[in-house]
């Protein structure tokens, strides 16, 4: 069953905040617009965040993290090169083929500048070359990206190319996978992250004629307008409208936003900028527990333990609307009990529930701070003899 443990007192008297008043308002003209703050797990703003919507060049996200995930594990180097295939140049080239890297046909191309040409200039065709370099053919890169997704928790998305493309409803999205796909790129990727988004230009390609070097601004609508904006892409097609998936962080506090369906470009800046300033004006964060710190214990079932240290995977903090006055949240740990053994040091098996007195729920990740082994015969003995004790 699950089990609600409540912490001691003086935890909760430690961690006074001021009580929430009504979360301050935010319109916004966008069909779909989510707020997440990565320091509590709380959600600022949810209109339309399981909406399935067409992604437009959103989706070269999930394709860089594929990149990103394959890069980290050894099996792909940013020095690999990749040749630009004649077919592949003739179908995203010119200007019915949307943003362009400008590459040029059997050109060789560090992977390392094609993913430059992803994110900063939401180059369409480089999208098509790394899929085919790392997949052999865009429909099996395509499975690669559906795995993944899968592996991150984004329910409510498919992905049927690598560049977004409209192709008819095959490929689609959430706002809240969006920003699934937005963390796993920032926490699980932090130097390859910093490495490749928010870079405010990239230059590659000649022109016609002078030759002379092609530099591409980044579109990022918050880049140099937000304090700490770093990430992440923008994305427009007719049928998606103007949309962008972004984050910024202040004072320790990071923010990922995701808009879509807004009608111009000029929009997508005002509400993507108007949005973060919101998340970070409109509310405050306190923190509660710093990254490994002790926050409880949980009951384990035929372990070499009877119980395991529960600690904060990352940074935990509660996030509520800036101003209010007096109160206190409840603080809870919760987890399916008693936990069965072999428990891995660094598992998540319990979760932290922080409750603001508006009663708004806020989850964060416990893990075992030790490990657990199974218990032994003479283990098992022992624990049978003590329920045969209890139950007499």
């Amino acid at each position: 069953m699950n089990r609600l443990r409540t912490l001691v007192a003086a935890t909760a008297l430690a961690t006074t905040i001021a009580a929430p008043a009504a979360a301050p308002p935010f319109e916004t003209p966008a069909r779909v617009a989510y707020l997440l703050d990565l320091s509590s797990g709380a959600e600022l703003l949810n209109k339309g965040a399981d909406t399935p919507m067409p992604p437009a060049s959103m989706a070269k996200m999930m394709t860089t993290e594929v990149a990103f995930e394959l890069i980290e594990s050894g099996k792909l180097s940013l020095s690999k090169t990749c040749t630009v295939q004649p077919a592949t140049w003739q179908k995203w080239h010119g200007p019915a083929a949307g943003s362009t890297m400008f590459l040029s046909p059997n050109e060789q191309v560090s992977l390392e500048n094609l993913l430059h040409g992803i994110v900063t200039l939401s180059g369409n065709d480089a999208s098509v070359v790394v899929a085919e370099c790392i997949g052999g053919t865009e429909q099996a890169f395509a499975t690669q990206m559906n795995a993944l997704a899968k592996k991150l928790g984004m329910t409510g998305s498919r992905f049927c190319n690598s560049n977004g493309w409209p192709d008819e409803g095959c490929t689609f999205v959430t706002a809240r996978d969006l920003a699934k796909l937005a963390r796993a790129s920032i926490e699980r990727h932090p130097k390859l992250y910093k490495q490749f988004y928010g870079q405010p230009s990239f230059t590659w390609g000649k022109t016609l004629g002078s030759g002379q070097d092609i530099t591409q601004a980044n579109r990022n609508p918050i880049l140099g307008k937000i304090q700490g904006a770093d990430g992440l892409k923008t994305g427009h097609t007719e049928e998606a409208g103007y949309g962008f998936t972004g984050s910024a962080e202040q004072n320790g506090r990071r923010l990922i936003m995701v808009v879509a369906g807004l009608p111009t470009y000029n929009s997508r800046i005002e509400e993507s900028v108007k949005l973060m300033n919101w998340g970070f004006n409109a509310w405050q964060s306190k923190p509660l527990y710093a990254a490994n710190a002790a926050v409880g214990s949980a009951e384990v079932q035929l372990g070499d333990a009877a119980t395991v240290p529960l600690v904060a995977e990352r940074p935990i903090a509660v996030t509520y609307p800036a101003g209010a006055v007096g109160g206190e949240p409840k603080l809870k740990i919760a987890y399916q009990g008693p936990l069965k053994a072999p428990i891995a040091k660094g598992q998540q098996v319990a979760e932290l529930v922080v409750t603001t007195p508006d009663g708004t729920a806020q989850r964060m990740p416990l893990v075992a701070g030790e490990a657990v082994g199974e218990a032994g015969f003479f283990g098992r003995l022992w624990l049978g003899l003590k329920q045969l004790v209890g139950m007499a």
